[in-house]
């Protein structure tokens, strides 16, 4: 029987690190039970630093969408694909559902003997599961994950991926995707996973509640920034809402601040080289100032919420900013707030750098239909894949054949952001290890809570990565 299936599981978020968790592991046992798709939430993946431009641009030609693929794709009788594909993703949004819905019944179209089964987790037991199946027959055909080394490139380094050079021969699909998008596949050498979003995160704005505090300039330094949440925060209005319980949410500050403190060049050696977080003296400006944004800035008792909670702060106007992605548009849209009444700009670091990250669909060497994958999802990345898609999970398309400057009202906003990006800097649990992730995590929430002093934060981090390499 061909078609849909889609199974959800939702557990909720990661659980808070909190400090006395000092030097456990990250990873929480599982457990998964059936449910309705309640997460509203998206984060997360890598991208490396291929530089923004090349993102929008790349000539095009030689595009193969319209390629036919080999007869022996899939399971087969006769020629044509049969089978089950088993894909894991994240919980979707409803604007996702509804594309992912269209995305396969387009793919049925052609290939109705192929049933594709999607099971959602929340993104931390997406993580988990994700994690204990490697190695086992209990693995998807296709997962969704993040392209950066420390997180994709973990399951990549104990054989979870497929290398798919053969079907990237066999697609075109080199000439199909940006330059930019392919630099988080090709990465480990060969071609691990394909490439399905590209994503930029800067800081959303309700317009009326900047007018309200008399801002009518956006921030362009980070001084600036700061003058513009104290003006929030004189007019009685909370300056940016986080959800402390999911550590990634808050770390997206954390991130931004030591880029802006150190600048692109040590903030690189500090998250992907060997750099020394104890002995930079940025390292504690990047800490004192968030802990300042904990303690004047952020909505009240963040500690305690849910990125998904504190975000409808910011849907019903109780809060001005938000420091969301490329995809925050389907949110705002499926949340009722009015797109028109908000606006983006790029967290002002100095260094002229976005932060982003790349999300992929990676074959699994265990896959039992890996051709029937391959061939779903040539078609999920073609043109015709992509304009179902729309932008649902992101505000431009990783296709190079696919404009969307007119896809939604933000879209034309987010193009203007990425061209002037002069590179990207990428979310720090893309970066690190998931042991790595879990100290930074349990470092940052102890700052924000007051059991470490910004001033000590760099050096026992240090120690942790020193003790751990």
């Amino acid at each position: 029987m061909a078609g849909s299936r889609l199974n959800s599981w939702d557990r909720g978020e990661e659980e808070l690190v909190a400090p006395q968790d000092a030097r456990k592991g990250g990873a929480h046992a599982p457990l998964l039970k059936e449910a309705k798709v309640l997460n509203k939430k998206k984060t997360a993946g890598a991208f490396l630093a291929a530089g923004a431009l090349a993102l929008l641009t790349a000539c095009s030609g030689g595009s193969s969408d319209d390629a036919t693929p080999d007869s022996t794709a899939g399971g087969s009788t006769g020629g044509a694909p049969t089978g089950e594909v088993k894909i894991w993703m994240p919980t979707q949004e409803d604007s996702q559902s509804t594309a992912w819905e269209a995305i396969v019944e387009g793919f049925n179209a052609t290939y109705p003997d192929v049933t594709i089964n999607l099971e959602t987790r929340s993104v931390d037991e997406l993580k988990t599961a994700l994690r204990q199946a490697a190695g086992t027959s209990a693995v998807p055909d296709i997962y969704w994950y993040w392209e950066g080394s420390g997180l994709g490139g973990e399951l990549v380094d104990v054989g979870m991926s497929r290398d798919l050079t053969d079907y990237y021969e066999q697609y075109g699909w080199e000439d199909r995707f940006t330059p930019a998008a392919l630099a988080g596949v090709t990465q480990y050498g060969g071609f691990h996973g394909i490439p399905w979003t590209q994503q930029g995160e800067a800081l959303y704005y309700n317009k009326a509640l900047f007018e309200e505090a008399g801002i009518t300039e956006l921030p362009t330094t980070y001084e600036g920034l700061v003058e513009a949440a104290e003006a929030l925060k004189a007019a009685g209005i909370t300056p940016i809402q986080f959800g402390g319980t999911v550590n990634w949410h808050v770390m997206r500050l954390l991130d931004a601040l030591i880029e802006t403190k150190c600048g692109a060049d040590v903030a690189d050696e500090l998250n992907k080289g060997d750099g020394d977080w104890g002995t930079e003296a940025c390292v504690t400006d990047a800490f004192t100032e968030f802990k300042s944004w904990g303690d004047n800035y952020m909505n009240e008792g963040f500690m305690a919420l849910s990125n998904d909670d504190s975000s409808q702060l910011f849907y019903s106007g109780d809060a001005a900013m938000a420091f969301e992605g490329t995809w925050f548009e389907g949110n705002i849209v499926d949340n009722g707030m009015d797109v028109e009444n908000v606006g983006i700009f790029t967290f002002p670091t100095d260094t002229g750098r976005l932060y982003g990250f790349g999300e992929g669909f990676y074959i699994t060497e265990q896959a039992e239909n890996p051709d029937a994958a391959a061939l779903f999802l040539d078609y999920a990345t073609s043109v015709e894949g992509q304009d179902l898609a729309g932008n649902a999970w992101a505000a431009l398309s990783v296709n190079k054949e696919v404009d969307r400057s007119d896809a939604s009202a933000l879209a034309p906003t987010w193009i203007e952001i990425f061209n002037a990006a002069t590179g990207i800097y990428t979310n720090n649990d893309q970066n690190f290890s998931t042991a790595v992730t879990t100290e930074y995590w349990r470092i940052q929430n102890a700052v924000l809570l007051g059991d470490i002093d910004p001033a000590d934060a760099g050096a026992e981090f240090q120690s942790f990565r020193e003790a751990n390499q």
